[in-house]
């Protein structure tokens, strides 16, 4: 079981910059005499005997000067978010206040907490699970309302609930196996039956279910990257300002015209998605083109769809074939745009356009099949599923391991049902365990440190 330490720790739990307000936080047996040593009261009130919540003062240095202007918010344990004692100094938002505040705390002696630790010790105190702490983060970098609902939905408990209740049915599974096991010789109604062997498949088809999850709960928090490409002049940039209903890139008649790739983010069914518009893939003896054309080919490999425009308005060029065929067989999905339909609308896709993802008609220009394009990239990205972002989801890949783990050793115990019931209780061992590294009870501590340090100081 992981254990808490005891020391106070605090932090800066606010974003650097100027602000009306900023929070130096503490937590820990001593987070309130500590406090108290530094905070003068504006009504003499003393925070560690008041049983109030609030109290407006000033926060003082070691030479009795006042630092700033402040309002301390006391959580006494256990009714705080750690678990512990939790002291919020507000002061006015700025790097001197913050700064001055927090080197009054340290020096009495509480310590700079680390990234995630407040976090952690929630987690460590039994607050919250280690599902619901990643959920905090999630929430934090949540760039999507669907992201953020999907985080939401991991804080109360959606995954969790999913997982304890996978487990609670192995558990029990355990103790009718470890019975048949220590009981051998007792008048004991036949333990392992196919009444077991049926609650064990029906907890393995549940794991395969969460599994199929995990790549929608990684869109959801990570997103995807969506590039366009294409040979010069196709409309690239025209249909990037149109996916962004913003006039971002630069749209001319003049080949070339794209030299570096140009990046922002929209949002696909609640996915956040980093669109780049890239040059134009071509062969050419400008050196600073070059350079544009390695840029795009290094896009291209980095993205998880690749939406290729090409030109209705004239026939296909050698260079678009080549790229056609080059990106065929590559491995990433490919999404035709057939651009330019406003200029020639009885023109018929080419043949060349078949075996690819999908292709769609359009016009950037007039927006004309704009709708189509990003419903065909979304249903793409989710393998033609409708998720809700509030089912219960993975959505980490350390997740996404235990929990195959665990299936991979329920597909064993079932492959050996017939054997003896004691190398069936070590594939059950192995399953339960799994399933408790992804809510934090089995989780080694290395890995519950690698994932606390991605947290922000101060969370």
């Amino acid at each position: 079981m992981h254990k808490a330490p005891e020391d106070t720790i605090a932090a800066i739990s606010t974003p650097p910059g100027e602000g009306g307000i900023g929070i130096v936080r503490l937590s820990g047996s001593q987070a309130i005499p500590l406090v108290r040593a530094i905070f003068v009261s504006s009504t003499q009130r003393d925070i560690a005997q008041d049983p109030g919540r609030v109290f407006h003062g000033h926060i003082m240095d070691a030479h009795g000067h006042a630092i700033d202007e402040a309002l301390v918010h006391i959580m006494r344990a256990p009714h705080s978010y750690t678990r512990e004692d939790v002291v919020e100094i507000n002061c006015h938002g700025g790097a001197g206040p913050l700064n001055a505040v927090l080197e009054a705390v340290l020096a009495q002696d509480a310590r700079l907490a680390r990234p995630g630790e407040f976090t952690q010790r929630a987690f460590l105190n039994g607050r919250i699970d280690l599902v619901q702490a990643e959920a905090v983060i999630d929430r934090i970098r949540a760039r999507t309302r669907d992201g953020l609902r999907a985080a939401a939905s991991a804080a109360a408990g959606a995954l969790s609930q999913a997982i304890n209740e996978l487990k609670g049915g192995l558990v029990e599974a355990l103790a009718r196996i470890e019975a048949a096991v220590d009981f051998p010789d007792e008048d004991l109604p036949d333990l392992v039956d196919d009444v077991l062997r049926a609650n064990l498949e029906a907890a393995r088809e549940r794991m395969h279910a969460l599994l199929d999850t995990a790549r929608t709960g990684r869109l959801y928090r990570e997103g995807a990257a969506v590039t366009i490409v294409g040979r010069p002049n196709v409309g690239k940039s025209c249909l990037f300002n149109a996916l962004l209903r913003d006039a971002r890139a630069i749209v001319s008649a003049l080949p070339g015209t794209t030299r570096d790739r140009i990046e922002e983010m929209i949002t696909l069914s609640g996915i956040p998605v980093r669109l780049t518009d890239t040059a134009g893939l071509r062969t050419t003896h400008d050196e600073i083109e070059q350079i544009g054309i390695d840029i795009a080919r290094d896009a291209l490999r980095a993205a998880d769809i690749l939406l290729l425009v090409l030109d209705a308005s004239e026939p296909l060029t050698a260079e678009d074939r080549v790229l056609m065929h080059e990106l065929r067989e590559g491995d990433t999905p490919v999404w035709i745009a057939f651009n330019k339909m406003d200029l020639v609308p009885e023109a018929t896709l080419p043949r060349e356009a078949q075996g690819f993802a999908g292709v769609t008609p359009l016009s950037a220009q007039t927006t004309d099949g704009l709708h189509r394009i990003e419903d065909g990239l979304a249903g793409l990205l989710l393998g033609g599923a409708t998720p809700s972002p509030e089912q219960q989801m993975l959505t980490r890949a350390h997740q996404r391991d235990s929990l195959r783990r665990a299936a991979e050793a329920l597909v064993r115990l079932l492959a050996n049902f017939d054997a003896s019931p004691e190398f069936l209780s070590i594939d059950l061992h192995d399953a339960i365990g799994a399933l408790g590294e992804i809510t934090g009870e089995t989780t080694p501590d290395d890995v519950l440190e690698r994932i606390f340090s991605s947290f922000c100081i101060g969370k």
